[in-house]
């Protein structure tokens, strides 16, 4: 590897604040790269329908990922917002989504190996009645096989979320709850259009936490407009205080055409944090976390309880294969990308004319297999020379040791014989990492080649 190639964009700054300063900022929400794009409808259709026909891999994991396009209210700092809340809406959706479901469940390939994970994100899932998301369960256990240990996901946020709608996702196999509080401060939670006052947001996370029932997992971001250094600091104690069982400390990256944008510019709204506070903001979370004994699943996940795993979110960012269910949903199989449509319209006469809804689909990335590896790598914070070469990838450690080693100067990572471990600082900027590994591997497209457009749906900063 020809480090001369590179600039900092790729090996960073040698600073004395690797922390704050190592990069000028978080490009994107994941590290990835795209195939070659398969443009034309009816190849998209053959090529899904051979996916579907044909045995999978040998090994690899499986998940299912279900989309759930509605919210009641949309977050200022949302870019993924499709469709507000209709009770209707939402139940002319679901008979085209079981429709869905029914189709994919009854092919080869879903059939032959039981998933290892399921998630239904969104939008806002629990903005589905207590009828519905049963049935939803009820239908994911009937249709896939799954794994006995499966971890089962349902996302959305906690207004709303009766005790009706806990029961029935607890009765019909769901057995983790992922909620985007976001922020507790009620000042901070008005200005980006979240429900509740702080003060209901923790009486309803004690009352869910009581029983025990399941994992219950929070996402908290920071960077948000009026959350300062002393805000984030109580929002952290007050996670701590809730009983919750697991979170997700996400960095706020600014996104043009939000509503929080418009709201900045015309001066409404304060900006958003720098880069350099939003490091300091996830240093602490991520040291106060750890002092007080909680487990580091990733770069951003941390849990307190045993039965946390963040399976999915996890195996999303490997190469394992994700079968997308519902309109906007993404997924993988075998190193093919796809991207159903986002409109309501489109998917539903898709389903309806008994064809896949298929929005986009890419042909594998070039080692897609090893830059699954590289990414949950970095993801994780841990880089194992013998865990690649067990996944078939031996000289992977070597080819990345010279960038390795510019990083381990730069403050980013401790690089031994066998292993490199991210420091607090790299765990910042994994993904600027994850993503200038990537590109260093491909020299030649380096300069041009950008993350992969879409990819297996993963919890970002835009979830509720």
């Amino acid at each position: 590897m020809d480090i001369s190639r590179f600039d900092e964009s790729i090996l960073g700054r040698l600073t004395p604040d690797p922390l704050q300063f190592a990069f000028s900022g978080k490009k994107s929400a994941h590290a990835g790269r795209g195939g070659r794009p398969i443009l034309d409808p009816g190849q998209q259709q053959a090529m899904f329908s051979g996916l579907l026909a044909a045995e999978p891999e040998p090994g690899r994991a499986r998940c299912l990922y279900l989309h759930i396009p509605f919210c009641r209210v949309r977050c200022t700092f949302c870019s993924f917002f499709q469709y507000a809340a209709s009770p209707t809406w939402i139940e002319n959706y679901l008979q085209q989504l079981w429709q869905e479901m029914e189709a994919k469940a009854a092919t080869r390939w879903a059939q032959a190996v039981p998933f290892d994970a399921v998630y239904v994100g969104g939008g806002t899932p629990t903005d589905m009645t207590a009828a519905q998301i049963g049935e939803m369960g009820r239908r994911l256990k009937t249709l896939f096989p799954l794994r006995e240990d499966c971890e089962i996901t349902l996302e959305g946020r906690l207004n709303g979320f009766s005790d009706d709608k806990y029961a029935a996702a607890l009765n019909n196999g769901f057995n983790r709850f992922s909620f985007g509080v976001q922020s507790f401060d009620s000042k901070v939670r008005r200005a980006a259009k979240r429900l509740d006052e702080r003060e209901q947001v923790l009486k309803r996370l004690s009352e869910l936490t009581r029983g025990n029932e399941a994992p219950i997992i929070l996402d908290l971001l920071f960077g948000l407009p009026f959350q300062d250094e002393a805000c984030w600091q109580r929002d952290i104690a007050d996670f701590l205080d809730s009983g919750a069982h697991g979170v997700d400390l996400y960095q706020l990256i600014e996104m043009q055409g939000t509503p929080m944008a418009r709201l900045v510019e015309q001066g409404r709204q304060p900006p958003p944090a720098a880069t350099p506070q939003k490091a300091r903001l996830y240093a602490y979370g991520a040291q106060t976390l750890e002092a007080a004994g909680l487990r580091r699943l990733s770069s951003c996940h941390w849990a307190r309880d045993e039965r946390e795993r963040s399976r999915y979110n996890a195996l999303a960012k490997t190469s394992a294969d994700v079968l997308p269910l519902g309109a906007g949903a993404g997924g993988s199989i075998n190193g093919v990308a796809l991207m159903q449509q986002r409109e309501l319209q489109p998917y539903q006469s898709a389903c309806d004319a008994g064809q896949w809804p298929v929005a986009m689909m890419m042909a594998p990335a070039p080692h897609f297999h090893r830059d699954g590896l590289i990414k949950a790598a970095f993801d994780k914070g841990l880089l194992d020379s013998r865990h690649w070469r067990e996944q078939g990838q031996p000289e992977l450690f070597a080819q990345l040791k010279p960038l390795l080693a510019i990083w381990q100067q730069r403050g980013l990572l401790t690089l031994g014989e066998e292993q490199a471990e991210l420091t607090l600082a790299g765990r910042f900027w994994n993904v600027n990492l994850a993503q200038g590994a990537l590109q260093a591997l491909s020299p030649a497209q380096a300069a041009t080649m950008p993350p992969a457009h879409f990819q297996p749906m993963e919890k970002n900063n835009a979830t509720h």
